[in-house]
């Protein structure tokens, strides 16, 4: 067996998809990118229903101007880490105003979500202590407790229950366990069951991280996440998230009550040994969450295709990863060719959604995500209904 021969999987999964449509469904090439909801793929206008562009600030004219003055001013990037010469004013204000929004101490900036988890997670915890995951955290989660030097256990998904047995266990070995959940779960579009969950941190004396990646802008009434909504910030200890989905740009950042977070940057190596975000990228979030803190019609308008797409949705007999309405909507199947079929069918019509399917899914599930956003019209959304309707037959 030579060294590539262990990709024959993969080979096999990649021929299979290319038979069964004319436009990729994975890493999906965009021709071009008209809006914030609209793209040319494949040759056909397409309305963009799978970018996680939750309130639709990618072309908003002031974010667009301050990443455009920022290169004007400061040049297109760092080239150094934040610990040499990659460590602007934008990067420590964009610390500032984040920590300030949320009213706590402390807070880091990431050059990446993924980087996020994998640098916090593995500073935070180290030999002797514990890490207590959902088991459907998203993979840059499960990467960052394997780089730490911690203990690992994972509980079921959304189980308080299943989590409180397995603090129980540790005994007064709890105190230093580090709860890990995120706000809404990508995949399937549910929300963490947070105050369950915090009455159990308490309980045990244990710490709390909320990934709040696919919540923030979204809940509460600054859009500060689920935490936010829930009434729940005095509770969490660390929140982390990410600028490439309601924020419109790309990067990571921590937030925490505890000020010994600015610590990390002495231990933490995605942080230390990684280029910092360019000047334009800090200065486009910064515009971003602004707008975002001062974003309640978006917000409402995002929710109001929310409900209207879960209702529409379950009309026409699809089976969606939770009842409850969310930005975040999974058509969930059991056979991948189906999910496969519908997701060809989408893009006939005019409309790019996100093909998932095992390994990447929980149970083995196919999916076919859809993500909405404040900037889609109420025809983009008829538009998509109108297309899962005629997939239907």
């Amino acid at each position: 067996m030579s060294l590539l021969d262990k990709f024959a999987a993969q080979r096999g999964l990649s021929a299979h998809l290319a038979e069964m449509g004319s436009v990729a469904p994975i890493a999906t090439p965009m021709d071009a990118i008209e809006s914030a909801t609209s793209a040319t793929i494949g040759g056909r206008r397409t309305v963009l229903a799978g970018t996680n562009n939750y309130l639709g600030l990618t072309f908003d004219e002031s974010c667009r101007n301050a990443a455009i003055d920022a290169i004007n001013t400061l040049g297109t990037g760092t080239t150094g880490s934040r610990m040499a010469s990659g460590n602007y004013s934008g990067h420590r204000a964009l610390e500032r105003e984040l920590a300030d929004a949320v009213g706590w101490p402390s807070c880091m900036v990431f050059s990446t979500g993924y980087q996020t988890n994998l640098g916090v997670l593995s500073a935070l915890a180290d030999t002797g202590d514990y890490l207590l995951v959902d088991a459907d955290s998203h993979a840059s989660i499960h990467d960052g407790c394997k780089l730490s030097n911690a203990t690992t256990i994972r509980f079921r998904h959304n189980d308080p229950e299943n989590l409180d047995r397995r603090l129980a266990r540790l005994g007064e070995d709890a105190k230093r366990a580090l709860i890990v959940v995120e706000g809404v779960y990508s995949t399937l579009g549910d929300r963490a069951p947070l105050k369950e969950i915090v009455e159990v941190k308490r309980r045990h004396g244990a710490w709390l991280v909320v990934d709040e990646a696919h919540s923030f802008g979204i809940f509460g009434q600054r859009g500060l996440g689920l935490s936010e909504e829930l009434g729940l910030l005095d509770e969490v200890d660390f929140i982390v998230g990410t600028f490439s989905k309601s924020l419109g740009g790309i990067g990571g950042f921590c937030i925490s009550r505890h000020a010994e977070l600015d610590l990390l940057r002495f231990v933490s190596r995605p942080y230390i040994f990684t280029a910092s975000s360019s000047p334009a990228s800090i200065a486009s979030t910064r515009a971003a969450l602004r707008l975002m803190l001062d974003g309640r019609a978006l917000r409402e308008r995002l929710w109001k295709h929310a409900e209207r797409f879960y209702a529409e949705a379950g009309r026409l007999g699809y089976q969606l990863g939770t009842s409850t309405p969310c930005p975040v909507a999974a058509l969930v199947f059991k056979e991948r060719d189906e999910a496969l079929g519908l997701w060809n069918a989408l893009m006939e019509e005019g409309v790019y959604t996100n093909l998932m399917i095992p390994p990447a899914t929980p149970a083995g599930l196919s999916l076919v995500r859809i993500s909405l956003s404040a900037a889609h019209s109420d025809e983009d959304i008829g538009h998509i209904i109108q297309a899962l309707e005629r997939a239907r037959g």
